[in-house]
């Protein structure tokens, strides 16, 4: 009798071969390269198919961050990592604290640099470790399994419906296949991979390519890009520091000089220093229109 995870397995897409590559162990350097990237060009069409289901997605987000709740990935694997990369990028990147887009993956941060790919099969650890970061109905859970049926990934969006928070499911396998209840499923079919089940490949690209869209368009909708600058970095780092004046510079048309004195009054806000120099206001103003205008700064301007 056939083991159940060979049952569950042997029919998925990202599980079947592909005859494009059935014999790149004997194609030149060039050649195994030239298919890897054909393969790989097909994958923008097939998430632009999946744009309704992320515009979904996107509008429960911003829904859930105004209401003061936060994002939380879940993955094992490849997929895990690309939630917990997502999450870490999103606070230097949009000046969000670290507790509103967390990532959580199987195994914990050791299974960010050597595999522990026996954790993903825990149903009852994926639900434990997702409430044990505090996760409430206020939350939405994104789980994200290229496979579709990871059970780490599935006990943790169970855990999510039963206390009556919002879900999102990420999965590189047709819609039709998801059996458990979500609120949204994006489901990038991007076909069998290169090399046989190695959904590092296409369906990690694919993956790392839908949380972009997840995030940055959410927090567009935030207010935390003006025109297509990010307005709200923090300054962590000196390139960050730089790249915040260059911005206020762009925008603004004032000298490095001057960007330098108006953040120093911003305390290194680049929001409050755009509202002082369009508005022509001081930094109290400043911050108070943006508060009044939820943080928007053309709102703020318009005031």
């Amino acid at each position: 009798m056939q083991d159940t995870v060979f049952e569950q397995i042997k029919n998925l897409v990202t599980e079947a071969r592909n005859p494009v590559s059935e014999n790149i162990d004997i194609k030149s350097t060039e050649e195994i390269l030239r298919i890897i990237n054909s393969e790989d060009k097909t994958i923008p069409a097939i998430i632009q198919c999946e744009i309704p289901y992320i515009a979904q997605a996107v509008e429960i987000l911003v829904d859930t961050f105004k209401k003061e709740g936060r994002l939380f990935y879940i993955g094992a694997g490849t997929s895990g990592r690309l939630g917990v990369l997502d999450a870490a990028e999103c606070p230097p990147t949009f000046g969000i604290n670290s507790e509103m887009v967390q990532g959580i993956i199987a195994g914990g941060e050791k299974a960010l640099i050597s595999s522990q790919e026996g954790s993903e099969d825990n149903f009852e650890k994926g639900a434990s470790d997702l409430m044990s970061r505090g996760f409430t109905k206020k939350d939405i859970a994104c789980g994200i399994a290229a496979s579709l049926r990871t059970p780490y990934v599935l006990g943790a969006i169970q855990k999510a419906k039963e206390i009556g928070a919002k879900t999102i499911y990420v999965t590189c396998n047709p819609r039709s296949e998801l059996k458990l209840n979500v609120d949204v499923a994006i489901c990038p079919v991007v076909g069998p991979e290169v090399i046989m089940g190695s959904t590092r490949m296409k369906a990690g690209t694919a993956t790392k390519l839908v949380l972009n869209m997840l995030t940055t368009t959410a927090m567009i909708k935030m207010g935390k890009v003006y025109g297509n600058m990010m307005v709200d970095l923090m300054m962590t780092s000196r390139k960050l520091e730089e790249r915040s004046k260059r911005t206020v510079m762009m925008i603004t048309g004032i000298s490095y000089e001057e960007a330098t004195a108006v953040m120093a009054k911003a305390e290194g806000h680049v929001k409050t220093a755009l509202v002082m120099i369009l508005a022509n206001i001081d930094a109290a103003e400043a911050r108070k229109r943006l508060k009044s205008s939820d943080g928007f700064v053309r709102g703020a301007i318009e005031r």
